[in-house]
Formats: structure tokens, sequence, C-alpha cells
């Protein structure tokens, strides 16, 4: 998420419009959303720490490829090879958590999502005070990190691959199988819930410093830092929105986190203050609680047999789908709209909300 802090310097140094900015971030999220596929079935076959291993590591040599990026074809490259690291990262936390806590998923992936909203916070800060230096600076200071925890991820986590490799090879007899297990009418509404959702939230967090200097008149650090509050309280939305599935389900969980966004984003052109747009941010973050509902939901209804398969599966297309939201924001945005495309994701979050009406607490 440093890219949004990044993403003024980015345009002023390649020349690109917010049409190009917004299809510059599209390109991360296509690239995360077709790996997501490829990354479940590696997960199944080689293990969870192989594959978050190499993740890191991919996005840390792609993050150093953007910063020596000589041109703008080189910078778009690069950017789609980091969305391929990261691609390799959810389902395999995801399908790592579920087999060690199979009782309290909800309760453990919000507190691991907690965790990542907490360097969704501080590095965006950081970020936004190096780029007084250059926007290179801003973001290189990640590569080291994202080295040290690759290592201790390898150190850390036991090496564990499945035993039967005939459920995890990449066949068209598997795919057939997979498919017919995911053309369930649960599965259809929450690829869809997570369609809507992903875009919402890639849309918002693509555009929301670069709006907050143009249309509201903040300098970078003062964006930088409504950027983090937003994931900041992201640390305390997943871990309570986790224990909320848990004891209520998800039917009543998912609307309680997602009301805040709705009402944060009707409100969000009408104010210019910088604490009112605080409180306005906050209410926004509440839908960052909904990862840790909707990722245990898919998780406990997927068939374990194909859960990484089916996980990276319905992940893919939903993330593949949203993915076009950044460059579309940014067309409308571009030519004057930029108000009205934030109440439109009032309207998504409201589209949302009543589509989990339809899901079944417990699945059969």
């Amino acid at each position: 998420m440093i890219y949004p802090v990044l993403l003024p310097s980015l345009s002023e140094s390649f020349g690109l419009t917010l049409t190009t900015a917004g299809l510059l971030v599209t390109i991360i999220w296509v690239t995360y959303a077709i790996g997501q596929v490829p990354s479940g079935v590696l997960a199944d076959r080689y293990g969870e720490r192989t594959i978050l291993t190499t993740g890191l590591l991919i996005v840390a040599g792609a993050v150093s490829l953007v910063v020596l990026a000589p041109s703008t074809w080189s910078l778009f490259a690069a950017t789609g090879l980091i969305g391929v690291g990261l691609s390799l990262y959810p389902v395999a936390r995801i399908t790592a958590l579920s087999d060690l806590y199979p009782d309290r998923i909800g309760r453990v992936l919000g507190i691991t999502m907690a965790a990542g909203d907490t360097g969704q916070t501080v590095l965006p800060l950081v970020a936004g005070v190096l780029i007084g230096l250059t926007w290179q600076v801003g973001l290189v200071f990640v590569v080291p990190l994202l080295v040290v925890v690759a290592i201790s991820v390898w150190r850390v986590l036991p090496s564990t691959v499945s035993s039967d490799t005939a459920r995890t090879e990449l066949s068209l007899q598997r795919a057939k199988t997979v498919l017919r297990e995911l053309y369930h009418p649960t599965l259809v509404i929450m690829a869809i819930i997570l369609f809507l959702y992903i875009g919402v939230l890639q849309t918002f967090s693509a555009f929301y410093p670069t709006y907050l200097i143009h249309e509201k008149g903040f300098s970078s650090t003062a964006a930088s830092a409504l950027f983090s509050l937003f994931f900041a309280f992201g640390i305390a939305a997943k871990p309570l929105a986790g224990v909320a599935y848990d004891v209520i389900g998800i039917r009543r969980s998912l609307p309680l986190v997602l009301g805040g966004a709705i009402l944060g984003f009707a409100l969000l052109p009408f104010l210019t203050d910088f604490w009112l747009l605080a409180g306005d941010t906050v209410l926004i973050s509440s839908m960052l609680g909904s990862g840790a509902i909707t990722q245990s939901y898919l998780s406990e209804t997927i068939p374990s047999e194909i859960e990484g398969t089916g996980l990276g599966a319905v992940r893919s297309s939903a993330s593949l789908l949203a993915s076009t939201g950044p460059v579309l924001f940014g067309a409308i945005a571009e030519r004057g709209f930029f108000d009205e495309g934030y109440l439109s994701l009032a309207l998504l979050m409201g589209v949302v909300t009543l589509l989990t009406l339809r899901l079944p607490d417990k699945t059969d």
C-alpha cells in the first residue's frame, strides 16, 4: 500500500495521467489476481513455507526493478512482477492457518490480517516522509525488510508438503473437479461479494492520497497520515470482525462492518476539514474487517480436498474482475467526477450488504 502514496510522484516523474496512474495500480491487481490460482495449487503441492518465502523474494526483487526503472514500460513491467510475488501470499497464508487453527479460524485470521495492517499503517507514513528526498527512497527502504521477513518465514514455518501428490497435479481432470465443487450457489454469491468488495477497496486505496492532495488541498504528508489512519483502525477492526464471525456468523457480522463504510463514502465528498476527514476515514476503515469474515467463511465452505486450489480460484476470479476498478475510477476522476466516484463506492457497499443476507450462516 505504499504505491498510492507514491502515485502523485510517479505520475510526475513518468508523465502519467489519472487514467494511466490507475492502470499502473490495476497492473498490480491483475497479476495478483491471476497468480492466485497457481499459487493455491503450488501451496497444496509444495507446502506453504516454500510458496510464502518465494513470494516475498519476488516482491523484493521487483521493487528494486521499479526503483531502477528507466522508462514507463519498464515501470509497468516491474510493477506487474510485484503483483506476481504478492499473489503467492494470501492463499498459502489462509490454508496454513486453517490447518493449524481449524476451530478458531476467524479469530486467528483476524489477528494475522491486523498484523498486516500494522505494516500498512507504518510503511505509508515512512514513505510519505522519505518522498521528500526522492520517490525512489520512499520505496526502496522496504527491500531489506522483505528479505528479512522471507528468511524468518523460511526458518519459522514447518515444512509441510501434501503426501498425496495426485490431489495436487495440474491436470484437466483436477480442474474439472474444482470447477464442479465451486459451482455452488453459496460460493457464486461469495465470489460476487468478493469482486465488489475487493474492487471498492482497491479503488479507494489507489486514489485516496491523490484525492486528498488534488481535491482537498492537503500536503503529501497530511494525505499519507490520513491514508495510514485508514489501515491503523483495521488493526482493531479485523480481530474484532473475526471474533464476530465465530460468534454470530457471516449474515450478521459482515453487514455490521460494512455499515460504517457506506456512510463514510457517502460523506467523503462533502468534508474538507482535516479532523472531519480523519473521523470519516475511521468510518470507512470498518470495511477492512470484512476480510477476516469472508476468508474465514470461504475456508470453511470450500471442500478440504481442494481448499488451496479452490480458494485460489475464487479469489483469483474475484480479484481479476475487481482489478478494473482503479483504471475505471481514474478515467472517471480525470473527467472531473472524483466525488461522484466515491458516492458510487457507497452504493456498491450497499449491494454487498444486501447480497450477504442471501448467505447461509453455516454451509451444508
